[in-house]
């Protein structure tokens, strides 16, 4: 089925679309980083590096509803079509910001992306129940999300290799290059019709956010998948924020092995994701929700367990020397584990959560999932801070998420197939 998604009209521009979407955003938001950090900031480096990440996710805080609402009313397609546009000029305002240099268009066009990433947010996942039978969600969910997570990996990595070693011309001939793309790509997704052609869009963004969030939570089935999701976010972005100074402090490890990890949690992504796909057969199981969220949490456990004994590397190693023993590919192959589990936990629960919503409020349900998946990552990331300072080594963070992984995994999957039972039409097991 995955082949045939990928060469049928209806799924195929989609995914193009949204591979090559997720590479600038990333592309642009690393090498704004990169170069912030080492070039343009100075003393302020790292705090604006931290002020660029939540710009870019501020947006779907004040966005993602009246994304919802537009995609709602109007033909996906045609929303598709209006933000990958907008997006050509926002890449031209970063390729004149990174031509100058200049941090303010940088920082402009940054935030101007997250703004067109909320509102496209509820069409790329709103639409595929539109073009893809019931059968083929978790297929087309496990496609985008591989391809969402590659393509973050490609434009991290790109973005910043490029300003390490390429010209500003080429970096802004990339940023506008690949926006273009994406475009072309968005004008062959297939129209999806009006689903609510007499929905009033909501001028307060605050009010409408707030409605959504309190309309999703008068749907338990849809709130809890929503839950599930926004758990699978949070989970992702600790790790991947954990994954640095594990390297660095706990290895003893160079740039070059951050590298491998971000490589090894991205194919570990992708290959929970499809196994989803491959083990659904055709129907949403959610039993695989809780086995994911279980595998998650033995191998974070384990992933602690292996490192906390660890003295860091004297000089520091790069990814080559690295792989050398077998405690090192313990440490690799539980961070595959916990990646893998990732995807296999989250594919079935969002693939439950368009299936379930009404096509004419689908695009506003994803809305206000997209609304608590931002708030998840942003408070973990404030726990996560608050438990840093409070003096907290790295390996015994990264156990706190295997444990509490390992303990609401059967809470979530009690919830979850609790709903399926008194659903129409969806498998449990």
């Amino acid at each position: 089925m995955l082949l045939t998604l990928l060469r049928s009209r209806r799924f195929a521009p989609l995914f193009a679309c949204q591979l090559f979407a997720a590479f600038n955003d990333n592309f642009i938001k690393n090498a704004l980083a990169i170069l912030v950090l080492f070039r343009l900031g100075g003393s302020n480096g790292p705090l604006l590096v931290t002020l660029a990440g939540a710009l870019f996710i501020l947006p779907f805080f004040v966005l993602s509803a009246l994304g919802g609402e537009l995609a709602d009313r109007y033909d996906k397609a045609r929303v598709a079509r209006a933000t990958k546009l907008g997006e050509i000029g926002v890449a031209a305002i970063a390729a004149v910001g990174f031509l100058l240099p200049s941090t303010v268009l940088l920082f402009g066009a940054l935030f101007l992306t997250g703004c067109l990433s909320a509102l496209f947010g509820p069409v790329k996942y709103g639409i595929l129940p539109d073009h893809l039978a019931r059968d083929e969600l978790v297929a087309g969910n496990a496609l985008i999300e591989s391809a969402t997570f590659l393509a973050i990996l490609a434009g991290t990595l790109g973005g910043g290799i490029m300003v390490a070693e390429a010209s500003p011309w080429a970096i802004a001939a990339m940023t506008v290059a690949v926006s273009v793309i994406a475009y072309l790509f968005s004008t062959r997704i297939p129209p999806s019709g009006e689903r609510a052609p007499d929905l009033r869009i909501e001028p307060n963004v605050w009010r409408s956010t707030f409605a959504l969030l309190r309309d999703l939570k008068r749907q338990p089935r849809l709130f809890m998948a929503a839950i599930a999701v926004s758990c699978f976010w949070l989970v992702g972005a600790v790790v991947l924020s954990l994954l640095p100074p594990l390297v660095k402090q706990a290895i003893g490890g160079r740039e070059s092995l951050v590298t491998l990890f971000l490589v090894v949690f991205t194919v570990g992504i992708a290959i929970g994701s499809l196994a989803a796909a491959r083990l659904s057969r055709r129907r949403i199981r959610l039993a695989l929700t809780p086995i994911g969220g279980a595998l998650v949490g033995a191998f974070a456990l384990d992933l602690g367990f292996a490192t906390a004994g660890m003295t860091a590397a004297a000089p520091a190693v790069g990814w080559s020397d690295f792989l050398r023993s077998a405690g090192d590919l313990r440490i690799v192959a539980d961070l595959l584990g916990v990646a893998a589990g990732g995807g296999l936990f989250v594919v079935p629960a969002f693939a439950f959560l368009q299936a379930e919503a009404g096509e004419d409020h689908r695009a506003r349900v994803i809305a206000a999932n997209n609304v608590l998946n931002a708030a998840f990552i942003v408070g973990g990331s404030l726990a996560l801070l608050g438990l840093q300072a409070a003096g907290f080594s790295t390996p015994t963070l990264i156990g706190v998420v295997g444990a509490l992984s390992l303990a609401g995994a059967p809470l979530i999957g009690h919830a979850l197939t609790g709903a399926v039972r008194r659903g129409a039409g969806v498998a449990s097991r």
